[in-house]
C-alpha cells in the first residue's frame, strides 16, 4: 500500500519505518530539510533501540523514502498519516496550528480517494474539523480518521510491529476496510483492532495516559504517606499490585513522571474539561503531586546538609526514563536546576541524553564521561533515571570518589538495607532512609 507521513518526528518517524517493513511503500515528509537530508543518510536524530538500523534497511531496499515536498508525497498515497507536532499551547491544550496546515496542503494534493489518519496527539473533535477542510478544499473524496499512537519511548518498535491493541476511529466503512488490511500484519495473534467513532479515539488516547499518569502520583502520595508512619513503599507496592484488579505497571514510586506524553496529555484533558464546564479534579491532584515529587530529593537534600551552597552533587540519569535521550519534562531538570539555584555545583552523567543536556544546561553543568567520574569530589549522588547501568555499581569505588558517601534515590534503584551494610548515608522514596555504620 502507498503510504505518506508528514511529520518525520518521533512518532512519525517510528510509523513510517515499520510500515515500510511490513512491505509498504513510504513517503516520510517533514519542513525541516536538514533533518531530511540526515534520514537520507540514513542518520536517525533521536535514539530509540533498533530504528537507525531499521530505517537504513528500508532506505536500502526502496520501501521507504524522505523528503519535503508534501503535494508530491501525499497526492498518490492511498493513506495519508498526520504525524506533525502538537505543542502545549498557552492554554495547556494542544496546539493545532501545524496539524491544521498540514490538513490544508493534504487536501489540495490528493488526486483520489485518501484516508487521512491522525497520529498526532490531539483535542477531541479534531478529527471532524479535519474532515470539514476536506470536504471544502480536497476535489476528491476523502475520509478521515482518528489513529492514536501508544508507543512507549525505548520500546516503540515493540509497541508498533506488536501493539497490545490498534484504535481506529473511522466514520465509513471504506476507511475501516483499508485500516484494517493496513494493520493486518501486525494483529495475526489476538491482538485487536477496536473500532470506534472518532472523537471517542481521540479521548482514548488523553484517558490512558492519564490514567497511567494517575497510577503514578497515586504511588508517589502513598509513598509520601509511607514515609510519615514508617511503612516501606516497596511492600506495599508489592502487595498492592498483586491483585489482579490493578497489576504493577505504573505503580512505581519516584521523583514523578516526565516526557513529552503525560505532562501535556493531562494539561490538555484539564484543559478539554474546563472547556466544557467539567471539574477533573483527581486530575488537578494528579499534577500538583508530580510537580512536589519533582522537588522531593531537593528537600531532602536541604535537610540533611543545611546550605547547599558550595556543594557538589553527581546526577545519574538526565532523560525522562531509560532507553530515550528525551529531556522533555524530565525530572532531573527539576532537580538540577533546583540545586544550581541554591549554589551548588553539578556533575552529571546519563547513558544517551549528554548531548540534549548539553544544549539545555550549557557550561552551567559539568558533564562527566561516565558513571564514576561524575563522583569525583561530589558531597553526594542523585539517581534520577533508573538505567540498567546504574543498579550494580562497585560500591567500594562510589565511596572511593565520593567526599562522603551519601546517596539520594529518586528511583529506588537501590535497597536500603544493602546501602546501610556498604556504608552509605542512603535517602530513597517511600522506604525509611539508612544511616552509614
Amino acid at each position: 500500500m502507498r503510504i505518506a507521513v508528514v511529520g518525520a518526528g518521533y512518532v512519525g518517524l517510528v510509523t513510517g519505518t515499520c510500515l515500510a517493513e511490513s512491505g509498504n511503500d513510504v513517503s516520510c515528509v517533514d519542513t525541516d530539510a536538514g533533518k531530511v537530508e540526515r534520514l537520507q543518510r540514513g542518520e536517525v536524530p533521536i535514539y530509540e533501540p533498533g530504528l537507525e538500523e531499521l530505517v537504513r534497511r528500508n532506505l536500502r531496499e526502496g520501501r521507504l523514502r524522505f523528503g519535503t515536498d508534501l503535494a508530491q508525497a501525499t497526492g498518490r498515497a492511498k493513506v495519508v498519516f498526520l504525524a506533525v507536532g502538537t505543542p502545549e499551547g498557552e492554554d495547556g491544550d494542544a496546539e493545532l496550528r501545524h496539524v491544521m496546515e498540514a490538513a490544508e496542503e493534504v487536501a489540495r494534493a490528493v488526486k483520489h480517494y485518501t484516508v487521512v489518519a491522525t497520529k498526532s496527539t490531539v483535542p477531541v473533535g479534531t478529527a471532524g474539523r479535519i474532515q470539514e477542510i476536506m470536504a471544502r478544499r480536497a476535489r476528491f473524496e476523502v475520509d478521515v480518521v482518528s489513529n492514536p499512537e501508544f508507543l512507549k519511548e525505548g520500546a516503540a518498535l515493540e509497541d508498533f510491529q506488536r501493539p497490545d491493541r490498534v484504535v481506529v476511529g473511522a466514520s465509513s466503512d471504506r476507511a475501516r476496510r483499508i485500516m484494517r488490511e493496513l494493520y493486518a500484519p501486525f494483529v495475526r495473534t489476538e491482538r485487536p483492532i477496536l473500532f470506534m467513532e472518532p472523537r471517542s479515539a481521540e479521548m482514548v488516547k488523553y484517558a490512558a495516559n492519564a490514567m497511567l499518569a494517575t497510577r503514578i502520583s497515586f504511588m508517589n502520595d502513598i509513598a509520601l504517606l509511607c514515609d510519615k508512619v514508617g511503612a516501606d513503599a516497596e511492600q506495599v507496592r508489592r502487595g498492592v499490585g498483586a491483585d489482579t484488579r490493578i497489576g504493577y505497571p505504573f505503580l512505581f514510586p519516584g521523583i514523578g513522571y516526565g516526557g513529552s506524553c503525560f505532562p501535556k496529555d493531562v494539561k490538555a484533558l484539564l484543559a478539554t474539561g474546563r472547556r466544557h464546564g467539567v471539574d477533573l479534579d483527581l486530575l488537578r491532584a494528579v499534577e500538583k503531586t508530580n510537580e512536589r515529587q519533582k522537588r522531593h530529593l531537593l528537600a531532602r537534600a536541604v535537610r540533611h546538609f543545611g546550605d547547599l551552597a558550595g556543594k557538589v552533587f553527581g546526577v545519574w540519569g538526565l532523560a525522562f526514563k531509560p532507553r530515550t535521550d528525551d529531556m522533555r519534562e524530565a525530572p532531573s531538570v527539576e532537580v538540577i536546576e533546583g540545586l544550581l539555584g541554591k549554589g551548588a555545583r553539578v556533575q552529571a552523567y546519563d547513558p544517551v541524553a549528554m548531548d540534549r543536556a548539553r544544549r539545555r544546561f550549557g557550561e552551567r553543568v559539568t558533564f562527566a564521561p561516565g558513571p564514576y567520574e561524575a563522583l569525583e569530589g561530589a558531597d553526594a549522588l542523585f539517581v534520577v533515571t533508573e538505567w540498567s547501568e546504574f543498579r550494580n555499581p562497585d560500591f567500594e569505588r562510589m565511596k572511593a570518589l565520593l567526599r562522603a558517601p551519601v546517596v539520594f534515590d529518586g528511583r529506588n534503584v537501590f535497597e536500603p538495607e544493602e546501602m546501610r551494610e556498604q556504608g552509605f548515608s542512603y535517602f530513597c522514596i517511600g522506604r525509611a532512609p539508612a544511616a552509614a555504620r
